[in-house]
């Protein structure tokens, strides 16, 4: 990957991470580790930033921001605000980066989406033709139409309340492939059947009930990687399991090389976050 001359290393620029709540993420950490691995005098912080305080935040930015990483509960807000989407985030009907440029356009992005297509593939090539996605929101989304690309046909949405659910049914079923999306109650009694579970829920979410219903499915996505393991992760001990961390180094390194310019050194980024998170478990 060529290196434009407006990220040479002797060049500091800023990036950061915004969401509510953000004291947990680990994204400053991957980035900060890449900035480091590559000599790069750039700068990565995590800011809380509610619902609703997007666009000011955005006002208040100078020339060297360069990216930002968007979590919750900013991904869907983003949208009327970036100057330009690219297909996935349209796609996906939700921004976790915003490009910043040289001119001050602000590109909207989603890496959620590929990066989930790389942590399920670099864990297991098993054909996926059904899902099921506990929760329904931006990430449910986002990981929903990346099964949609690996050949998933059909998709259960175990939601508490349908009608918050409404944009992700649309937006999977937008999907140019085609696939059919169902709405179920989350704290229903049967058995979940699927070749991949998905979890986007918090882990006080995740009931022995519903774990138990889940456990006959073969591949286990686990989207958070904080608190860890969560109840689902623990219970897939002997099943394939695609991590938290997998989602978030994936999309990291697809941000960086987006904020950057450069390749970005994965595997220093995934050892760094691996050490946060024991360091955490420590605690």
């Amino acid at each position: 990957m060529s290196e434009p001359a407006s990220t040479a290393p002797g060049r500091a620029r800023r990036c950061g991470v915004l969401g509510d709540p953000i004291g947990h993420s680990l994204s400053p950490v991957l980035h900060r580790a890449a900035y480091a691995a590559l000599g790069l005098d750039w700068s990565y912080d995590a800011r809380r930033v509610p619902a609703g305080g997007l666009e000011a935040f955005l006002a208040g930015l100078d020339g060297t921001w360069r990216g930002l990483s968007l979590t919750m509960p900013l991904k869907r807000e983003a949208l009327g605000l970036a100057d330009r989407l690219t297909d996935r985030a349209r796609l996906a009907g939700a921004v976790n980066t915003l490009l910043l440029d040289e001119e001050g356009e602000r590109v909207g992005d989603n890496t959620d989406l590929p990066g989930a297509v790389a942590a399920i593939r670099e864990r297991t090539t098993a054909p996926l033709a059904s899902a099921a996605i506990l929760g329904g929101g931006a990430t449910a989304t986002s990981i929903g139409l990346a099964l949609v690309d690996l050949g998933v046909t059909s998709v259960d949405l175990l939601v508490r309340d349908a009608a918050r659910a409404a944009e992700t049914v649309h937006a999977l079923r937008a999907h140019p492939a085609g696939v059919e999306v169902r709405t179920r109650a989350l704290d229903d009694n049967a058995a979940v059947v699927a070749d991949i579970v998905v979890s986007t829920i918090p882990a006080a979410a995740q009931t022995d009930v519903l774990v138990a219903r889940c456990g006959g499915v073969p591949v286990v996505f686990e989207a958070l990687y904080d608190p860890w393991p969560t109840p689902l992760a623990a219970s897939a001990s002997d099943r394939v399991l695609v991590g938290g961390l997998d989602l978030l180094v994936h999309q990291a390194v697809l941000q960086f090389e987006l904020f950057t310019g450069l390749r970005a050194p994965r595997e220093a980024m995934r050892a760094a976050g691996r050490k946060a998170l024991d360091g955490r478990s420590a605690e």
